[in-house]
């Protein structure tokens, strides 16, 4: 009998996970505690690794205005001299698939019409043979708690849902995480560095006089635009474009201003920020009509993802940050997983503890090894080298202690492939 599968929060993780549990046969409930189906934000970077999954989930990047990207670039900011260079282009051949990127309101569209389209369901994608149930929705629904051994979800307005398995995929803030970790509280650090994040349009961009040569230099790749003349604190840019094109995607990681920001003007805080980078950088960063600004906190990794019933995912379970762009990755394996580990209509409630531990083991030390190197500067992999190996697989030789290893594990990385394997030695009793 299929699986009654609740799951918090609606965001990437959430509605991943949800088409990957409709597709093993599953019916899923999605919550979520906002009033509207939608995702904020700027762009964000698929890898290899997470592509990999969104193909198996049927997403399409073309509805989704996807687009490869052929190299991941380091730049000199202040003279825009190349650094360095990780060329994409054969990544389809080294890693299984490309480096994409997508607007995130885009993406998260593509991934509600594989939740909850009855249309084009193919016969096999169930285990029975069946067409998949579509994905229920509920929105301005506030989990407060949650019973991980009865399988019930409390809400704000008093209701009551009961499920076999609970997913909580409600993010960095996450409500269901107590239930699992108990008493202990994890209180985030904070990283004393923030990101400003802007879009702005390529028209925009080509109406403007004098930045015809730095859009001819712009390579079509995503570039690092780095502070060279700072070796102490991070300060950089991440560029590139999205939506076709369109849209010209940034984002300026920078040493936090002040601990409360709430009357700054952050056009104004940005362009100080980077002054004395290439005036043409500069130039652009100008032309942004809105930016915003987050504070980058740290959370060490959790002892445990998983506990009853309920197991976390995402930012729920490895919030990262976004040095190495695998935090959606991340939760995109995490939403492959479960739905190869629970691929089989013939689960019992009783199977699902066993179960979920298989899943934290094939995961959790994967995720927190990239837990750890999101925290790390590109070419500063050695100083977190001791600690990954609390990570390490069992039997593991090396662990990612340069950029191109780091690379290669979290790009070349098949969750699949690894499910499989546990699988195919997972005694459930």
């Amino acid at each position: 009998m299929p699986l009654k599968v609740a799951i918090i929060g609606a965001g990437i993780g959430g509605l991943s996970a949800a088409v990957a549990l409709r597709r093993a046969g599953h019916h899923v409930t999605v919550f979520d505690k906002s009033g509207f189906a939608t995702e904020v934000g700027a762009a964000l970077a698929i890898s290899p690794n997470g592509l990999h999954v969104l193909k198996h989930l049927g997403f399409s990047t073309l509805h989704a205005r996807a687009s490869s990207k052929p190299s991941w670039d380091s730049v000199d900011g202040l003279s825009l001299r190349l650094l360095a260079s990780v060329d994409m282009s054969n990544a389809r051949e080294r890693y299984g698939d490309d480096l994409i990127v997508v607007h995130r309101m885009d993406f998260h569209k593509e991934l509600l019409r594989l939740a909850l389209e009855s249309e084009g369901d193919t016969e096999d994608v169930a285990p029975t043979g069946t067409k998949s149930t579509p994905v229920v929705l509920r929105l301005s629904a506030e989990v407060k708690c949650v019973d991980i051994e009865n399988g019930t979800l409390s809400f704000a307005d008093g209701s009551k849902v009961m499920a076999d398995l609970i997913v909580g995929a409600d993010g960095l803030h996450s409500v269901t995480r107590q239930a699992v970790l108990g008493s202990t509280v994890y209180k985030p650090a904070r990283t004393e560095s923030s990101a400003f994040r802007m879009l702005i349009p390529t028209a925009r961009v080509a109406e403007e006089d004098g930045l015809e040569q730095l859009m001819q230099w712009k390579s079509t790749g995503v570039s690092i635009i780095a502070d060279t003349s700072s070796k102490d604190r991070e300060r950089h840019i991440a560029w590139y474009s999205c939506r076709d094109g369109e849209i010209q995607n940034l984002v300026g990681i920078h040493p936090t201003r002040t601990k409360d920001d709430s009357d700054v003007d952050y056009k104004t805080a940005l362009l100080d920020e980077f002054k004395h980078f290439d005036r043409d950088v500069v130039n652009l960063l100008s032309l942004a009509e809105e930016v915003k600004c987050w504070p980058l906190l740290y959370y060490e990794p959790f002892p445990k993802w998983t506990s009853g019933k309920l197991v976390l995912i995402g930012d729920a379970a490895h919030p990262m940050l976004p040095f190495g762009g695998q935090a959606a990755n991340q939760a995109l394996e995490d939403s492959g997983a479960l739905g190869a580990l629970f691929h089989d209509s013939n689960i019992t409630t009783n199977e699902i503890p066993a179960r979920l531990k298989l899943f934290e083991k094939v995961r959790r030390n994967r995720a927190s090894t990239i837990q750890m190197l999101s925290s790390t500067r590109v070419g500063q992999e050695p100083t977190v080298e001791a600690i990954l190996w609390n990570y390490a697989e069992p039997g593991a030789a090396e662990v990612p202690n340069t950029f191109q290893k780091r690379i290669d594990h979290a790009f070349g990385y098949n969750v699949f492939a690894a499910c499989q394997s546990a699988l195919k030695d997972w005694n459930p009793e």
